[in-house]
């Protein structure tokens, strides 16, 4: 995939621009940091896994694991904030749909006190749709992986249109 914009590289977004860059908020804010921004093509995304996160509260109680289902959401949130970067908008009035998850695999569990590296790579653009391959690492384990794809819209649309992804 190729450079889209005149938007350039950007070596890293800390939790700031994180949040200028996605409409997320704690506790659904699911990464720290983005690094190694390559504008439409690839990013990696850090979540510091805490144990004081809501989710652990039942997740389970005295052996707290991630859900696989917010890995694959802060592999999401990389790649949002790497489109966002990318096509240099703001996401007031815009709103990010799930279209697809596939390819889903969970292999190793995420625990209080890990690091996950998410990158995430760019296969394909169609007008407003993208498509992700996503990994969730901690040091050299593979712990999950997905491909996915997304949608970005205006917020006052009645419903998205329907894709072939």
């Amino acid at each position: 995939m190729t450079e889209s914009s005149g938007t350039t590289a950007l070596a890293s977004a800390d939790i700031r621009r994180i949040m200028e860059l996605l409409p997320h908020r704690p506790p659904f804010l699911m990464i720290d940091r983005v690094i190694d921004i390559v504008p439409s093509v690839s990013a990696t995304g850090i979540k510091n896994v805490t144990f004081n996160e809501p989710q652990f509260a039942g997740h389970f109680p005295g052996m707290p694991v991630m859900p696989g289902v917010l890995l694959i959401e802060a592999m999401a949130q990389t790649a949002g904030a790497m489109v966002v970067h990318s096509l240099d908008i703001t996401t007031d009035g815009k709103v990010v749909y799930f279209m697809t998850i596939d390819k889903a695999r969970f292999r190793v569990p995420v625990v209080p006190g890990d690091t996950v590296m998410l990158p995430v790579k760019a296969i394909r653009r169609r007008g407003p749709v993208w498509r992700f391959q996503g990994e969730a690492r901690v040091g050299d384990r593979l712990c999950a992986e997905a491909e996915f794809s997304a949608m970005i819209m205006d917020a006052n649309a009645k419903s998205p249109p329907v894709s072939d992804e």
